[in-house]
């Protein structure tokens, strides 16, 4: 008589899990890695410096005194905005690509 499903079903069934799980914990350590990561960034020349972690937190960001001019705030406020961003955008990047080594490429909602 003949028996419905695959052949070998429990043990390659566990395999696959175990695999599951391995990839789960490796992507759980990178995730807790790119956290803890800081990304800086200037603007300006260097005018002003955003640091940003990976969970995407403003850590620090510095303006070099001599250029205050409070009669150009709005440069000051633009150079900082783009200082932030720049570094903001360089924690994504790594957040892509370090969890896209680990599921190939494919892109599980929620992940990044």
């Amino acid at each position: 008589m003949a028996r419905g499903g695959f052949r070998g079903g429990a043990p390659n069934m566990n395999n696959m899990m175990k695999q599951v799980k391995k990839m789960q914990e490796q992507m759980e350590k990178a995730q807790s890695e790119i956290e803890e990561k800081e990304f800086s960034s200037s603007a300006g020349g260097g005018v002003v410096e955003a640091t940003v972690n990976g969970k995407k937190e403003v850590l620090s960001v510095k303006i070099n005194p001599d250029v205050v001019d409070p009669e150009d705030v709005e440069m000051l406020e633009d150079l900082i905005m783009v200082a932030i961003n720049d570094a903001m955008t360089k924690a994504s990047d790594y957040n892509e690509e370090t969890m896209g080594k680990l599921t190939g490429g494919i892109n599980i909602p929620g992940l990044m």
